[in-house]
């Protein structure tokens, strides 16, 4: 292989998806795949998370390189021959692979690399809320709610590392029936839980409880559903498509939780 220094070398195949960062195939005999960044906190992230499951060798590319302080911040990453895993596979054939990510400790809660760490997942997850209304403070009222169950539920967990962006496209399958989860750059440490319920709004699922194994215990389907409430909230405050931040407000805004927080609900 070339000295992979973070250009992008004649040849190159652009596979960029319409997101602000730009990626390529870069061929040859041991091709790889060459991601540039807009935001160097994303890279940092990005290249811990993929270290952390080439260290475990879990189901996700390898990290060849990179250089999170360059100008664009880059990540050399093994590259991928397979295919989407069908949207009526997804749910069955993510479950090896989460399995084995989820199983991977961490070392605090919240973004791997380039963000705050945090002592306990309760104060990641209160700094996003913070985040999502200093960005939409229109959403305030929503998220007052949100902020009393979360400090009701009882979270005692030890951190694990999550996807936290699972959706189709990002899982897919090698001819050889290898499962991979791609597309790192939003991994945390945290709650396992979280990220079902992320992969729930992402579905559109009418409720956030198909994701989750039927001997979850109540107290899990209780953090289920908070995280569920966060990301509809994440969405309505920054996702960039109009149509997105319609639908996760109108979730939120039927939800029967955000008319009343009884004093008295048990968690």
């Amino acid at each position: 292989m070339a000295r992979i220094d973070g250009r992008v070398p004649d040849g190159a195949t652009e596979i960029t998806t319409g997101q602000a960062n730009r990626v390529w195939y870069i061929g040859g005999r041991e091709p790889y795949v060459l991601k540039h960044y807009s935001d160097p906190a994303r890279a940092a992230n990005e290249a811990a998370a993929l270290a952390l499951l080439t260290h475990h060798g879990a189901p996700g590319p390898r990290l060849l390189d990179a250089d999170v302080d360059g100008r664009p911040a880059w990540t050399a990453q093994s590259a991928v021959r397979a295919r989407p895993v069908p949207v009526e596979q997804f749910l069955d054939d993510l479950a090896g692979p989460l399995a084995e990510v989820h199983a991977i400790d961490g070392t605090h809660f919240g973004r791997l690399a380039g963000a705050t760490r945090h002592p306990t997942w309760r104060a990641y997850l209160h700094d996003r809320l913070n985040l999502y209304t200093a960005t939409a403070p229109d959403l305030a009222a929503d998220a007052a709610p949100l902020r009393r169950d979360l400090d009701r539920v009882k979270l005692d967990i030890e951190p694990r590392l999550l996807h936290h962006d699972l959706q189709p496209g990002h899982l897919v399958r090698t001819a050889g029936g290898l499962r991979l989860l791609l597309d790192w750059e939003l991994a945390v440490f945290g709650d396992p839980i979280s990220d079902r319920a992320r992969l729930a709004v992402r579905l559109r699922l009418p409720s956030p409880q198909a994701p989750l194994a039927h001997t979850a215990t109540p107290a899990d389907r209780q953090r289920l559903d908070l995280y569920w409430r966060l990301h509809l909230l994440a969405d309505a405050a920054l996702a960039t498509d109009p149509a997105v931040r319609a639908h996760a407000l109108s979730s939120l805004l039927a939800h029967p939780g955000r008319a009343s927080c009884p004093a008295d609900r048990d968690y």
